[in-house]
């Protein structure tokens, strides 16, 4: 897909495409590595990214690109080499300079939860190397995703902390 194809914007989260886990994520426990559930939530990142037109060409062209400031993931149910995976990311709010995602990596045919992230990102002005606004039409389009996933039910987990659990 290029960036800022169209796409229909349908009242329903974004859904990456599906994914298989390879074989050297697999860890000695027999089941993907935490460091690859981030990669593969960042991959369905990079596919919406596409989508609201900050992925590799916006940098190259208009020296722009965005960092993760902040990610919390739960590991919920593990998944499996040979279990395909699809990423499912609601964009619940942006402003000028950061975008605020909930990611579910799911077993694609199953439909299953194996875990979630919850990011901050950043935009950067990489000529700078500094947080700075995003451009006007990138604005307006992040927006216009964020009110669309706004009519989505909320998937539990969003706002979740890392803590013990309380004393019964």
């Amino acid at each position: 897909m290029t960036e800022t194809a169209a796409h229909a914007l349908t009242a329903e989260p974004f859904r990456s495409s599906i994914m298989q886990i390879e074989p050297q994520w697999i860890d000695y426990n027999g089941h993907l590595n935490m460091a690859y559930y981030n990669v593969m939530m960042d991959r369905a990142i990079d596919e919406l990214w596409l989508q609201l037109g900050i992925g590799s060409t916006y940098m190259k062209e208009r020296h722009g690109s965005t960092f993760t400031a902040e990610c919390h993931v739960r590991y919920l149910r593990e998944i499996h080499l040979g279990d395909p995976a699809q990423v499912t990311v609601y964009l619940l709010a942006a402003d000028e300079k950061r975008i605020h995602t909930f990611e579910e990596l799911r077993h694609a045919t199953e439909g299953w939860i194996s875990a979630t992230s919850e990011n901050i990102t950043l935009h950067i002005d990489m000529a700078a190397r500094k947080v700075a606004p995003f451009p006007p039409d990138i604005r307006a389009r992040i927006a216009e995703i964020a009110n669309v996933h706004a009519t989505v039910p909320r998937p539990e987990g969003i706002g979740r902390k890392v803590a013990m659990p309380s004393p019964k």
